[in-house]
């Protein structure tokens, strides 16, 4: 009684804030690839199944389990691939996959859900999510299938991993996986003169980078801008842990549950004053808060450089043929030395198990996560999405090496997630409320950068009390 009591009342509490937020590490929305290149390397066809726990049936037919997820396009159509040659590759699971609306769409459906037991076995949520999904004790953690089949786990991320593990559990199978890089219009670069094979690594170097790659026609008007980076909440958060810095207290909540955000640091003001700095002087282009503008910028050639999830590469490499050759770099740090003691957060989603269906099913949803994260399911997904393979064995599959061949940009995501050390400024924040704190965050970049609130730092100081109240009311509700 206790369980489903917290369950109503904390849904109930958030049922105002996921609505109007903007979904996780798909910044603003996943990015979705279209067709493959022309020449583009065929994908891994993964036939073989990995071993896995069988999944009891006591009518001997197949177990039938549901999957809901939140990927459309053609990311959503890589998702019912690998769902399909899961389906074909033994007969004693079958998976339907129904897409359910963005990231936030889908976890309203499944508040809703979870009041009537009425959810699927298996469920993909994105990261935000991972607070609140285990404070509800609506899941059955990973780790515990993990440690009953001694299930090695070796091969996948431990960078990705940590994101995932709470009170020492692995609580979902991290599935889809990306970080922010810089892309840059690499012709635009050898017409100002700079390296097409050097993008900016500092802050500094972006400004003087982004004042080169500004043209203004005759009138004056700008016709090029240096960048455009989108008031989104997940760059800040990013720019905040290559800088060393936690998102909330105690450690990000890896420690202790976190009570009181801490975004607003030096750092992080030095970040917007730098951000407005560049707009003030016309090299860098307010294009609001959302990365679809940004997005269209760029393929557009208004723009020289922006910022996006790796996911977003399969996409601007597409959109950029036979019109501009497409770089990508590191995310830009503060300095050099920001390289050496920290580095990005993961973003994306996972899969989680609901504890509300049978046992069966759950020994079914086990096997069937297995098989998704397998290395030549992850090298296929790799291939056609741009989310990185969340097992390092995928990138040793010979069409995940060929295609990295042709497409080194792909490469750089995976360095990047490589340089980062392990620990809890790189595992990201661990908040209950992180949706409406990143949306509050965004709106706080926005008011200071358009000048209505006059300095970043109390753009920032409002920002971080308003998002502590919000943490300590949901703390208070799920005690």
């Amino acid at each position: 009684m206790k369980r489903a009591f917290l369950i109503v009342v904390v849904l109930a509490l958030l049922a105002g804030m996921l609505p109007g937020c903007a979904p996780a590490a798909q910044p603003t929305a996943a990015p979705q690839p279209t067709t493959a290149p022309a020449q583009a390397t065929k994908a891994p066809e993964a036939t073989k199944a990995p071993e896995a726990t069988k999944a009891p049936s006591t009518s001997g037919q197949p177990v039938k389990i549901d999957f809901w997820f939140a990927m459309s396009g053609k990311t959503g159509e890589a998702v019912q691939a690998m769902v399909k040659k899961f389906n074909e590759s033994q007969n004693e699971v079958f998976v339907t996959a129904t897409f359910q609306g963005t990231y936030d769409d889908e976890i309203n459906k499944l508040k809703a859900g979870l009041q009537s037991k009425n959810v699927p076995a298996v469920v993909q949520i994105y990261d935000l999510g991972t607070r609140l999904l285990t404070d509800l004790k609506v899941i059955t953690p990973m780790q515990d299938f993990i440690d009953k089949e001694k299930f090695d786990i070796s091969d996948i991320e431990p960078n990705i991993l940590n994101y995932y593990t709470v009170d020492g559990k692995l609580q979902s199978m991290p599935f889809n996986s990306s970080n922010p890089v810089l892309y840059y219009n690499k012709n635009m670069f050898k017409e100002a003169n700079l390296d097409p094979e050097k993008p900016p690594r500092t802050w500094q170097e972006v400004t003087e980078y982004s004042r080169k790659l500004t043209k203004k026609d005759a009138s004056g008007k700008t016709i090029q801008y240096g960048n455009s980076f989108a008031f989104y909440g997940w760059f800040v958060e990013q720019w905040l842990a290559v800088s060393g810095d936690y998102y909330c207290n105690n450690e990000n909540g890896r420690k202790a549950r976190a009570t009181e955000a801490t975004f607003n640091s030096p750092n992080a003001v030095a970040l917007l004053e730098w951000w407005k700095s560049m707009i003030d002087e016309g090299i860098s282009q307010n294009l609001g808060r959302s990365t679809t503008d940004t997005k269209k910028a760029f393929d557009a050639g208004t723009i020289a450089m922006t910022l996006d999830s790796t996911a977003a590469l399969r996409d601007r490499i597409d959109a950029a043929q036979g019109k501009f050759e497409v770089g990508v770099g590191f995310l830009p740090r503060r300095n050099e030395e920001d390289y050496k003691k920290s580095g990005t957060i993961i973003g994306g989603a996972s899969l989680w198990i609901l504890n509300a269906r049978p046992k069966e099913e759950q020994e079914a949803a086990w096997k069937f996560v297995k098989f998704m994260v397998s290395a030549d399911q992850q090298a296929f997904w790799h291939i056609n999405t741009g989310y990185y393979p969340v097992n390092a064995k995928g990138y040793n599959h010979p069409d995940d090496v060929a295609w990295r061949t042709k497409y080194p940009q792909f490469q750089v995501a995976i360095d990047q997630l490589h340089m980062a050390p392990k620990n809890n400024v790189t595992a990201g924040g661990l908040i209950g409320v992180f949706p409406e704190a990143r949306q509050t965050v965004e709106k706080a970049v926005e008011a200071y950068v358009t000048g209505k609130i006059p300095t970043a730092k109390q753009a920032l100081d409002e920002a971080a009390k308003s998002v502590t109240q919000s943490i300590q009311d949901y703390n208070d509700t799920v005690k």
